[in-house]
């Protein structure tokens, strides 16, 4: 029984204990059939057929009253611990009739009262019947009595009493109030096999009603970790799908379906299915009304499903199952609250999860912005005429404003039919080939013939060299800048007869630079210097390419001196200076001058915000980034990329974005900052996904997201987003040492987790991914690991490999700390196991002459230090294994030598850490008291008083909050009197 009660809930556990009562009923021992018939009831109630426990039941209460002498206390008590189960059971099933659940709180309560309990545990079943029943004024007094009656040992425990009073606030409506009771157990201080499960779940939409939506996430990640392999908890895995479907991840909230096809129909406990069956139908209204009721979904097994069906399907179940309920109550407050659930809305539009889940419906794109100064919220296609359009173009177009472009396009719609003048059509040309890049060159062509026919050839040359800068974005750079040479000589000309004014000439100009830098970025990537790196190797300035450099510093200094002086006049002036500085922060950049390029970057970042175009900004801000952390700068690196955030607003793209935030992450999480890089990496991972990158760009920002979040102890959550990102994760994409470090933190996730079975598997992918790597360190590291998790997991033997693997790791390496923790670790293991006493001793043994080894050529302090520490714990723990492993207790004559050889040890341990200076006080304290321990057991009361006083003067002068030395004082003192006789050195 005690094996089948460790074995995950379901009907093969069920089934094992229906056997198990076969074979009691066998012994012919009354008590073994009590057991046996408990062990079952137990099973059934956490498991998806509660329906099965009444029968269990009503057998062990007759045995009661027949023969209660049959029982010993421990089943005693158990029985009267699951009249509340019953109770709660009767309530689930809609076939009991209400009257058969009144009569049976009755019964609870007078056979409470005979067994001498509090009515505490009755008064809140009491509570639990009229809230199902929607009696509020009933429910409010139960409530108050459940709370006044006087604890005892048939109350529910104090975490699940906690979330039944939380989620009746919540069902108040007093979110606030709720969220504080839950406060204990989510805190960790309350728990029981099923909560904070529970609360977890309970907490979810009260936390995004009020807001708190990173609480929320984090409430998710961890607590469908804990329901996930539960079966019976159907209801808190159907809060998480709910949540799931109001935060805008309907996607994540259809995975979860598909992991538990069996709760569409699993039918023991009718409640939880109710609200498992609303859910769906929420979830998949939900999916309807975003246009995808045709999409196929994961639903009751035997056909398929699409979204629109199986909220018909769900629908209907739900509120027929509700009926069922209501009939037998006697009112429609079931029908009531079912309904209400199905009908909810979403509470926020999208949260991230950080999670790559693929969003069932493409997000609309946002309205463009409208201009600061620009005529309302409605924007330019609210205007009702077409001279009213180009005009509000122009104006989008001469101020740099976003959605120029756009607002073009809305006057060449609005213009079909109609005439424009040779002015007007040159214009939407001219934005049209700006829309289509690379691909725009010949409708540049056709802009710079129409501004000739308007009249303005320097416009027409602009247009001409914009051509020429689009040739060099479609890969033909040399060719463009022989086409952009004659516009460049011919509007210097024209402009210095007046024939032309100063923004067509600088447009040209700026082509003309703009052509020199693609030149400088092919010959740069030709060469193998390449063009994303915040230091490339310098491009030469003479012969062949070399001269590309040269002629676009000239370029942008030419194009600076132009506007010089000029830029208050318009903002386009101003455009024209800050790119040009953008320009020679570039060059200076790829010639080796970082820090003239970071200054230069800066320079053009602030032009473009003084300005008012911050979006411009961007860029440099991004690449100044680059350079200041290269140059050893984080706090620069910081406040570029937040200004680079801030500046970008809603014009930035997402995959931008999500750069933006990841390198934000990185810097913070260099800095210790790990909350707030966690939620830049959260947003990294979200802009990620938005923008079709979530394998690539997206995976890496996970990443990142499950390291910080292990970071702040976070571990379930960690544990959550590095499992999901990890298939995402390969060497081919992100190299081997990311997908070793992500196995590597998901380990210690899940080593702090308790799972050591899966820990030891992670780990040991990662130890033989790096079993290729030239440097063996972070090998040996891994496999020491690995061999930690299979010892926990109880995989013995394969954790003696593991640890014999690291150590022979460890001695290759020439690092004897670790060799001497491999060491350790195999004698401990060998104790453990009973693998023989002499083998530990020869382990421990080997342990202590390679740090004596070690320490003797040490070649300096800091090395000597190392060794002595590690020594002393040797002998330390050599004293404790030779303790645990004697024969017997210290007065016998057997095991005397073996004590006597561990209080050798322990002192020799003292003496070792005595020798290795302040930094190893607390090691030294710990060995003395233990020689003190172990001079007790052998009777030697002088020399454990002199041990005792001993640690009592080294702590004599530490302050009294100082918590280390508090303990240990107390440690003495207690052995102090039980070296005189006074009680047990505990």
């Amino acid at each position: 029984m005690a094996e089948n009660a460790e074995r995950p809930e379901g009907p093969a556990r069920n089934a094992r204990a229906e056997e198990l009562l076969v074979a009691a009923e066998g012994m012919n021992v009354p008590l073994a059939v009590i057991e046996a018939l408990g062990h079952q009831l137990k099973v059934y109630n956490y498991s998806s057929e509660k329906a099965k426990m009444f029968v269990p039941f009503a057998r062990l209460l007759r045995m009661w009253d027949e023969h209660p002498e049959d029982f010993d206390a421990y089943e005693a008590h158990s029985l009267h611990w699951v009249f509340k189960w019953m109770s709660s059971g009767m309530l689930d099933q809609p076939h009991i009739p209400l009257a058969s659940v009144e009569k049976w709180l009755g019964e609870m309560e007078r056979r409470y009262r005979l067994a001498g309990h509090s009515e505490r545990a009755v008064r809140c079943a009491e509570f639990s019947v009229a809230a199902h029943l929607g009696d509020t004024a009933r429910a409010e007094r139960a409530y108050g009595a459940w709370l006044a009656a006087d604890r005892d040992e048939m109350a529910d425990c104090h975490a699940c009493e906690l979330h039944t009073q939380g989620w009746w606030r919540a069902e108040r409506e007093r979110d606030e109030e709720a969220l504080r009771l839950w406060g204990p157990v989510l805190e960790g201080e309350y728990t029981c096999a099923h909560e904070p499960h529970t609360v977890l779940a309970s907490s979810l939409l009260p936390l995004l009603r009020l807001g708190r939506v990173d609480e929320a996430r984090a409430h998710h990640l961890r607590g469908l970790r804990l329901v996930r392999p539960m079966e019976s908890m159907r209801g808190a895995y159907a809060d998480h799908v709910e949540f799931c479907a109001l935060s805008g991840n309907e996607a994540r909230a259809l995975e979860l379906l598909a992991e538990r096809p069996a709760y569409f129909t699993d039918d023991g406990q009718p409640r939880s299915r109710l609200d498992f069956l609303c859910v769906v139908a929420l979830l998949m209204e939900r999916l309807a009304a975003l246009g995808l009721g045709g999409r196929e979904v994961p639903g009751p097994a035997g056909r398929s499903w699409t979204a629109g069906e199986l909220a018909a399907h769900a629908r209907a179940e739900a509120l027929a199952l509700a009926a069922r309920f209501d009939e037998r109550n006697g009112t429609s407050y079931v029908s009531e609250r079912a309904r209400a659930r199905m009908e909810r809305g979403p509470l926020v539009e999208r949260l991230p999860l950080g999670l790559r889940t693929a969003r069932p419906v493409p997000v609309p794109a946002p309205a463009p912005a409208t201009a600061p100064d620009g005529p309302g919220a409605s924007g330019p296609s609210a205007l009702r005429d077409l001279p009213a359009l180009i005009t509000e173009a122009r104006r989008l177009s001469d101020t740099l404003r976003p959605h120029a472009v756009q607002a073009w396009a809305a006057v060449a719609r609005a213009a079909e039919g109609v005439e424009l003048d040779a002015r007007d059509r040159a214009e939407v040309l001219d934005h049209r080939a700006t829309g289509l890049g690379p691909e725009g060159a010949e409708l540049f062509e056709q802009a710079a013939e129409l501004y000739a026919e308007a009249g303005d050839p320097g416009e027409a040359l602009a247009a001409r060299a914009r051509a020429a800068y689009v040739r060099a974005l479609a890969g033909e750079p040399e060719a463009a800048l022989a086409a952009v040479e004659g516009p460049c000589e011919e509007v210097v000309s024209l402009y210095a007869a007046g024939g032309t004014g100063l923004l067509q000439t600088a447009s040209v100009l700026m082509a003309r630079a703009r052509v020199l830098m693609r030149c400088v970025h092919e010959a740069a990537v030709e060469e193998g210097a390449g063009a994303g790196g915040p230091e490339p190797e310098p491009v030469p300035e003479a012969g062949g390419s070399g001269s590309f450099p040269g002629a676009a510093r000239r370029a942008a200094r030419e194009l600076l001196a132009l506007v010089d002086g000029r830029t208050g006049e318009d903002v386009r002036f101003a455009a024209r200076d800050a790119e040009a500085r953008g320009m020679l922060a570039e060059l200076a950049a790829r010639a080796g001058e970082l820090e003239g390029a970071a200054a230069l970057f800066a320079g053009a970042a602030e032009g473009f915000v003084a300005a008012g175009l911050p979006w411009f900004a961007v860029e440099y801000e991004a690449r100044l980034a680059q350079l200041a952390h290269h140059l050893g700068d984080p706090a620069g690196a910081e406040r570029a990329l937040r200004a680079a955030l801030d500046h970008g607003g809603p014009h930035l793209e997402p995959t931008g974005r999500a750069r933006l935030h990841l390198q934000l992450a990185e810097v913070l999480g260099g800095r210790n900052a790990v909350e707030e890089a966690a939620g830049h990496a959260l947003e990294a991972a979200h802009w990620a996904d938005e923008a079709g990158e979530g394998p690539t760009l997206g995976a890496w920002a996970r990443q990142q997201l499950g390291g910080l979040l292990l970071r702040q102890g976070r571990w379930a959550e960690a544990a959550e987003v590095l499992e999901a990102v990890l298939p995402d994760m390969s060497a081919e994409a992100h190299g081997d040492g990311a997908v070793v470090q992500t196995l590597w933190w998901l380990g210690d996730c899940l080593s702090e987790l308790g799972e050591h079975r899966a820990a030891a598997e992670r780990r040991l992918r990662a130890a033989e991914s790096a079993r290729h790597w030239p440097e063996q360190y972070d090998h040996a590291t891994l496999a020491h690991l690995a061999a930690t998790s299979l010892d926990s997991a109880g995989l013995h033997a394969d954790a003696e490999r593991a640890f014999a693997r690291a150590g022979d790791l460890w001695r290759s390496l020439g690092d004897v700390p670790g060799l001497v923790r491999s060491l350790r670790a195999r004698a401990w293991l060998t104790l453990r196991t009973g693998a023989g006493t002499d083998r530990a001793r020869e382990l421990m043994t080997e342990a202590a002459e390679a740090c004596e080894a070690a320490l003797d050529a040490a070649p300096g302090a800091a090395d000597r230090a190392v060794y002595a520490v590690e020594l002393g714990g040797t002998h330390r723990q050599f004293a404790e294994l030779l303790a645990r492993s004697a024969p017997g207790h210290a007065a016998e004559p057997t095991a005397r030598a073996v004590w006597e050889e561990a209080l050798s040890r322990a002192e020799r341990a003292a003496a070792v850490f005595a020798g290795a200076g302040p930094d190893a006080l607390a090691d030294r304290a710990g060995a003395v008291l233990l020689a003190g321990r172990l001079a007790a057991e052998l009777g030697r009361s002088a020399e454990a008083t002199a041990h005792a006083r001993a640690v009592l003067a080294l702590y004599g002068a530490a302050d009294d909050a100082d918590e280390e030395a508090a303990t240990r004082r107390e440690e003495a003192e207690r052995l102090l009197r039980y070296a005189t006789g006074e009680h047990t050195p505990g």
